[in-house]
């Protein structure tokens, strides 16, 4: 998979700003792949300028068209492009630190709309008001722009995103919320949303914003298995599941849950399950 975040920051060639780790940009997708896979460290915010794109996480998708908005968390999802029109997008990529630092300036001072619903979601859409569309269209104004706006500027802009977002998605109050909980995104919440995709294991490491070797400690302290085993149990339980509640067929299976080869699929799902995948499916219709 393609690291997004990696390609927009060290990329000269977009219109984009950074601040320390916060990176924004517009950007004209250069890639002429139908479907691809990324995954970006960052969460970050696509607002649609022109074409349209489909982003399809773990628990859903979202087409996007002009004047749409999207916010994904950090993590991997597979993109599918149309070539009817050329798109454009703006893309922030916000670094936790800022929005704790957000969350921390804004506490105590303003009455924040949190929900209780919880923090699973992978990706939200975002409505579309007339701040939001007021706050895209003055980025533009940047850059295109011929200089760049000091970082005084920048950093209160992006605030000034992400305070709009709170004030008008509780959902993403309560999450920005549990970012201000911890200094490191939850482990367990990075593998039970990313794990069928193909994603390596330092790939795991910098989604949860740490070195390899810590990844490895963390990881067998929260689940007391390593990350190779983990990662293919879970996998098969995925796959069992879609055979037992779709009409998807085993190959399907096998590609859903983030398996490349379905003879090593079905290896694996008999030596976990005790029955191939073909016989697990048959043994479900009565």
């Amino acid at each position: 998979m393609l690291n997004f975040y990696k390609i927009v920051k060290e990329n000269l060639k977009f219109n984009r700003f950074e601040f320390r780790e916060t990176v924004c940009l517009e950007y004209t997708c250069p890639i002429d792949a139908e479907q691809i896979g990324i995954f970006s460290r960052n969460d970050y915010i696509v607002y649609v300028l022109s074409g349209k794109k489909t982003y399809k996480t773990m628990n859903g998708e979202w087409t996007l068209t002009p004047g749409q908005t999207l916010y994904l968390k950090k993590g991997a999802e597979v993109i599918h492009q149309y070539f009817d029109d050329e798109y454009c997008m703006l893309g922030f990529f916000i670094s936790d630190e800022l929005i704790r630092e957000t969350m921390q300036e804004i506490q105590g001072k303003q009455v924040l709309k949190i929900n209780q619903e919880p923090n699973n979601f992978t990706a939200r859409k975002v409505n579309t008001s007339d701040f939001l569309e007021g706050y895209f269209h003055s980025m533009l104004t940047y850059f295109r722009g011929i200089n760049r706006p000091p970082d005084q500027i920048l950093v209160l802009k992006l605030k000034e995103l992400l305070i709009t977002l709170i004030n008008s998605d509780p959902t993403l109050t309560n999450y920005f919320t549990s970012l201000t909980q911890s200094d490191k995104p939850s482990l367990k919440r990075i593998m039970e949303q990313n794990f069928c995709f193909n994603l390596k294991l330092e790939d795991f490491a910098e989604l949860s914003h740490r070195s390899l070797s810590s990844f490895k400690r963390d990881f067998q302290q929260i689940f007391q298995d390593s990350p190779g085993k983990w990662i293919l149990r879970r996998r098969v339980e995925h796959a069992a599941n879609i055979l037992a509640n779709s009409s998807q067929s085993v190959t399907q299976a096998a590609y859903e849950s983030g398996f490349e080869d379905v003879s090593h699929f079905s290896r694996v799902f008999k030596k976990i399950t005790g029955k191939s995948p073909s016989d697990y499916k048959k043994s479900l219709v009565f």
